[in-house]
């Protein structure tokens, strides 16, 4: 058992109920650059734009197949399947332009991963997050 900061004990591995979570099926807000989308606050690198739209069709389709085979690997327990399969997911974002350098030329930094609430595009972030909201609340890390 851990003391919350009010005092009272509670199961170390218990996890407040997250609620206003944006409806599943709406598409995350992208950056007005069109670097980033946002999920539950945190920016993540989108695909390079300059991808024709049937390679990027292609490497998504790796990227899933990827992230399947990963899957499977956590369920089979087989350490040597879910290194490789986690290496196609890498080799998939990589090439998708979602890892390693970034896709833009104008020498801007990447936020990749971090809090908008923490980049540069916090202004524009919280002009559509609710003050207030789980999604402008500070995420648990592990």
């Amino acid at each position: 058992m851990v003391r919350s900061s009010v005092g009272r004990a509670r199961d170390r591995h218990h996890v407040e109920p997250r609620a206003e979570r944006p409806p599943v099926n709406e598409p995350a807000p992208v950056t007005p650059d069109g670097r980033y989308l946002v999920v539950r606050g945190r920016l993540w690198r989108r695909a390079d734009p300059r991808l024709a739209e049937p390679e990027r069709e292609r490497l998504v389709g790796e990227l899933m197949t990827a992230r399947r085979a990963v899957a499977a690997a956590l369920r089979s327990g087989d350490a040597d399947e879910l290194g490789a399969a986690r290496a196609g997911v890498h080799a998939a974002k990589l090439a998708l332009g979602e890892r390693g350098p970034v896709w833009w030329d104008d020498g801007a930094p990447d936020y990749n991963r971090r809090m908008a609430r923490n980049t540069p595009y916090a202004p524009w972030y919280e002009e559509f997050t609710p003050a207030g909201s789980v999604l402008d609340a500070p995420q648990p890390t592990e």
